[in-house]
């Protein structure tokens, strides 16, 4: 593989942003897509088409590029998109050998693929280890960069972490060195940034500020090319974007769909497709495209939800359903002991609404029958929280038994705030291959719930109004044992994503000290659930799972 560098061009040059869905190991489709929109792209009369970091075997590939033979099927793919877009230059994110000292064995790299073979290699120099990020883990760092001439121009190419470190938008670096920096002073004028950018509420308009900066900076035009898709909890917005040097955007794909953009270099002209905007829309586009891409990457084409007739199963549901349409959905009923009509009726008017099939189980005599098994085992012992959690590891059994019978996979229906504190079943409530809103506070699962309404009323009225209930005893709503869900919701933000203490809640919320103190020792006490939990889809800043690894076996009063 030659580091020749890239000979000038002697006309300007249109350039096409290829914003793709990968998946992570598959070879064929990976290049297939590659291939296509590269073609697309010629067509359209681009000399060179930019995709996203990774692209050829998907991002985040994780401890798969500890194998030889995906390095090497990675290595081979890469070589046969070169040889199959002759006629367009073409950028792509791959994973390359690595000759370091530091016992990695590979690189994330960048290659430009010319005249049917691999012209050019970038590494990634700056490789994440916040959040959802573990790249040093599987990675080698590149130890310089070079600039690619083109029309005149000199390329600086990136890949994403390695525009995320300007001093001048920074206020805390966590890296000494800034690959953007080093380029342009070695006469770059010409940014590109291909990216695996994972998607959070607001992580849209950040970004596009930050990168702003850039170029004004350097008053120099930018291209940021983003992966788009969802895999495994991460979704991945898209919204590949061009800005000229004054910061103002020239050219952006749509947010999470795949998209082709066209820019013109020497103009700075280029489409402008339409973005999805606002918190809600936002975030509900993310957890539609989520569901999407896990159910199916995963090998799953029907999901089963169990349907209580609340407001997290109800979004959930309509959720899949926008996902994967109605005939891939189906509701299940399973009315216990201490449903309400209403429940029942307003689940049963929910999958009328949405189309879908429903099945209606009742667990009355199953319930009946798990008492009178337990009974001599129990003796003298009055019916508590037990008794109520059988009710909903009755619910979880039945909802795997039609998950196995009919090859579906189960969404589990929890929100953010009741995994946090803990107020959901292990082995019940808590089943499932995947927790579709698992990352979205109840509070926001409510806005969510309008915002669907706001286009098509599905989910019935009284679902929105009647008070939060798990209806596992009498009368019982969810603020027997909780605090109302928009004090929870901002106390639960304080704690988990801005990493307050209980004193500085208390203090600045003006809030009971003795109350939020409560609520964090709820939420350190339910690790050891959420760490059995099915993986949901990240669409705030800190969500639980991969972004957030806490010790089960802990005593932190701090």
């Amino acid at each position: 593989m030659a580091r020749n560098a890239w000979a000038f061009y002697t006309v300007p040059v249109k350039i096409a942003l290829g914003q793709i869905n990968p998946t992570v190991g598959d070879f064929e489709g990976n290049s297939a897509r590659i291939i296509e929109f590269a073609r697309r792209a010629r067509e359209g009369g681009a000399e060179l088409a930019i995709f996203p970091e990774l692209c050829v075997c998907g991002y985040p590939p994780r401890d798969l590029v500890e194998k030889p033979s995906f390095v090497e099927a990675n290595c081979r793919t890469a070589a046969r998109i070169a040889e199959s877009t002759r006629g367009i230059a073409v950028i792509c994110g791959l994973v390359t050998p690595a000759q370091s000292e530091t016992g990695k064995s590979v690189m994330n790299s960048a290659a430009l693929l010319r005249d049917g073979r691999i012209e050019f290699l970038q590494s990634k120099m700056l490789l994440p280890t916040y959040d959802v990020f573990d790249e040093m883990r599987n990675f080698a760092p590149a130890k310089k960069q070079e600039v690619i001439p083109l029309a005149g121009r000199k390329l600086a190419l990136t890949i994403c972490e390695d525009a995320w470190n300007d001093k001048h938008f920074w206020d805390r670096r966590l890296y000494g060195i800034d690959p953007v920096e080093m380029l342009m002073t070695a006469g770059g004028n010409f940014l590109i940034n291909i990216s695996a950018s994972p998607f959070h509420i607001g992580k849209r308009e950040f970004r596009t500020r930050m990168l702003a900066a850039i170029t004004r900076e350097y008053k120099a035009p930018l291209v940021m090319v983003n992966q788009v898709g969802g895999n495994d909890q991460l979704v991945f917005d898209g919204s590949s974007l061009a800005l000229g040097p004054d910061g103002q955007v020239v050219a952006q794909a749509k947010s999470f769909e795949e998209d082709l953009v066209f820019l013109d270099t020497e103009t700075l002209a280029g489409d402008l497709h339409p973005q999805v905007e606002g918190i809600e829309a936002s975030a509900y586009a993310a957890l539609v495209l989520g569901t999407r891409d896990y159910v199916r990457k995963c090998g799953f084409q029907r999901v089963i939800i169990g349907l209580s007739g609340g407001i997290d199963s109800a979004l959930t549901a309509v959720i899949a359903v926008d996902a994967l349409g109605p005939d891939n959905v189906t509701g299940v009923g399973m009315p216990g002991p201490y449903s309400s009509r209403g429940s029942i009726d307003d689940a049963r008017t929910l999958a009328t609404n949405l189309g879908i099939r429903f099945e209606t189980l009742p667990i009355g005599d199953v319930f009946d029958d798990f008492r009178k098994t337990v009974k001599p085992a129990f003796a003298g012992r009055r019916e508590d929280v037990t008794e109520e959690n059988i009710q909903a590891r009755i619910r979880g059994t039945l909802l795997m038994a039609l998950s196995n019978k009919f090859g579906a996979l189960v969404l589990s229906t929890g929100n953010k705030s009741e995994l946090a504190v803990g107020y959901c079943t292990l082995y019940g409530d808590m089943v499932g291959g995947m927790a579709v809103i698992s990352d979205v506070p109840k509070t926001l699962v409510y806005r969510l719930a309008h915002y669907v309404n706001s286009r098509r009323p599905v989910i019935p009225q009284a679902t929105l109004e009647k008070p939060p209930s798990a209806e596992l005893r009498p009368n019982q709503t969810d603020q027997d044992t909780l605090p109302p869900y928009e004090v929870l919701d901002t106390i639960l933000e304080d704690y988990i994503e801005d990493l307050k203490t209980p004193e500085q809640i208390a203090a600045e919320r003006h809030y009971d000290l003795a109350l939020v103190r409560k609520v964090a020792r709820m939420v350190e006490r339910s690790e050891y659930k959420r760490q059995q939990a099915a993986p949901g889809i990240k669409i705030t800043q800190k969500a639980f799972g991969m972004g957030r690894r806490f010790p089960i076996a802990q005593k932190s009063d701090v």
